[in-house]
């Protein structure tokens, strides 16, 4: 792999804790390379200037591209694909079975919202060259706005340029530091980076556990001005759901604001595809910010949040990311309304969808594989226990045709490293059933073959004894 080459897509805080693991597991030999390992010699000419090699993350970085090389593991991440990225995609002149694609209701490419985008930039060009409130503003983006707040049942909604950003800068922006943040322990990481911008002291509970909030909230709430409840309608690494009417009465007994973010979803969950209010069939007034993006079901990029008008008010007017932020671009906006008009005249786009992943589901439980807690809506994951057999197993699908991406330790815990599959509307009976044969027979096999950690520590030993 190229040097500097990020194999695992994590931060360096955390392959620091995964190379901690390795050395754990191997008896400290791994941590005894990494001490020996030396910083790169500075640079006179470069004293003061910036130089990540001088960073811990760096040499992990490093330790982590060695330890892939000497298991023979090729790096699964920043493939090209060549084309849309559908059921199927190209990579490398090869078409492959996808399941590395959150295009779940397959409108990525649909001429209907194809031509939207291109009427809009025809109109307003492919930037509206300011943020909203000074210039920005267009037609378009009233009208997805508009369209937002009707599947969520709200009197209005916002929308921002970026997801991520969206959690980030609304979280931060409404709560403070004499506030309570309580939120799923599995949370997106846009809202813990939210929480961490917004100073409010944060408090994680138990993965889905109502009760467990229910008991945060009690211990903490009387010594805080405001209380934000924060869940997800979908978790996207479990493929699981929250009990959307407990949460609700939580958050009203204790005078707390709840979110939900539905990024996944969206377009996924209910008879309509309009979420988790939709799924559980309660009313989605009873939530006070619906949060959600455009990149999934809906085939664009952007974040959004749906609620009363007077929150959408306040926030058009004084949110960082939606004030100083260039407007969101015309095509983007456009593409969104154009897939949510489909939605709602298409409805039998979402029961394919989860028949596709219904069929998926019990199809990997029946080969005897962990799909964890999955409802069979749009995620399943596979769970392998290691972070070295979910990544082989990766290279091992790509081998024979499959697009599938781990998930591994930090971002889960080492006994619950996975891949995570995501189906389509579009994708076939014939391709899951090919796909899950395959995915049954190569997880045999990987299982057959477990890594030995501490050859590898010896190896990186010999490598950092090497370069003193």
């Amino acid at each position: 792999m190229a040097a500097g080459r990020d194999l695992f897509g994590l931060s360096a805080q955390a392959k620091a804790r995964l190379i901690e693991k390795l050395a754990s597991a191997a008896g400290g030999r791994l941590a005894a390379a990494a001490a020996r390992r030396p910083h790169p010699k500075a640079d006179n000419a470069r004293i003061g200037r910036l130089d990540v090699r001088q960073l811990d993350g760096w040499r992990e970085i490093n330790l982590i591209e060695e330890a892939a090389e000497y298991l023979g593991i090729a790096d699964p991440f920043f493939r090209v694909h060549d084309r849309i990225a559908a059921s199927e995609t190209p990579i490398d002149g090869r078409s492959y079975l996808n399941f590395a694609s959150y295009n779940y209701l397959g409108l990525n490419g649909d001429p209907r919202v194809a031509a939207a985008a291109k009427a809009a930039i025809d109109r307003y060009g492919t930037s509206v060259s300011a943020s909203r409130p000074v210039s920005g503003e267009r037609p378009i983006h009233r009208e997805l706005e508009h369209a937002l707040a009707r599947l969520h049942g709200a009197e209005d909604s916002i929308a921002l340029v970026g997801g991520h950003a969206t959690n980030v800068t609304v979280i931060g922006h409404l709560l403070g530091r004499n506030d309570l943040i309580v939120h799923d322990a599995l949370i997106h990481n846009s809202v813990a980076q939210g929480a961490m911008l917004s100073g409010a002291r944060r408090v994680p509970f138990r993965h889905l556990d109502a009760a467990a909030a229910d008991r945060a909230l009690a211990e903490a709430r009387l010594r805080h001005a405001n209380a934000l409840l924060v869940i997800e309608g979908h978790y996207s690494m479990d493929g699981d759901v929250p009990d959307l009417a407990a949460f609700v009465a939580v958050a009203r007994r204790h005078r707390a604001w709840l979110m939900v973010d539905d990024a996944h979803a969206l377009g996924v969950l209910g008879p309509r595809g309009f979420g988790s209010a939709d799924h559980a069939g309660i009313d989605p007034n009873e939530v006070d910010i619906w949060m959600g993006t455009l990149s999934k079901s809906l085939v664009s990029c952007g974040g959004y949040i749906a609620g009363r008008r007077e929150l959408i008010a306040y926030l058009k007017r004084t949110a960082p990311g939606f004030v100083f932020s260039v407007g969101m671009a015309p095509a983007a906006a456009a593409a969104a309304l154009a897939a949510i008009q489909i939605l709602e005249q298409e409805p039998e786009r979402v029961r394919r969808l989860n028949q596709r992943a219904r069929l998926f589901l019990e199809l990997a439980r029946a080969g005897g594989l962990d799909v964890g807690g999955s409802i069979g809506a749009a995620i399943v994951p596979i769970i392998t226990g290691s972070s070295i057999a979910a990544t082989r197993l990766a290279e091992a699908l790509f081998r024979r045709g499959i697009n599938v991406q781990p998930i591994l330790y930090p971002a889960v815990a080492e006994r619950a490293a996975r891949l995570r599959f995501f189906l389509t509307a579009e994708h076939s009976e014939d391709q899951i059933r090919k796909a899950v044969e395959i995915l049954v027979e190569e997880a045999q096999a990987v299982a057959a073959e477990p890594a030995d950690l501490a050859a590898v520590a010896r190896h990186l030993a010999g490598l950092s004894a090497n370069s003193t």
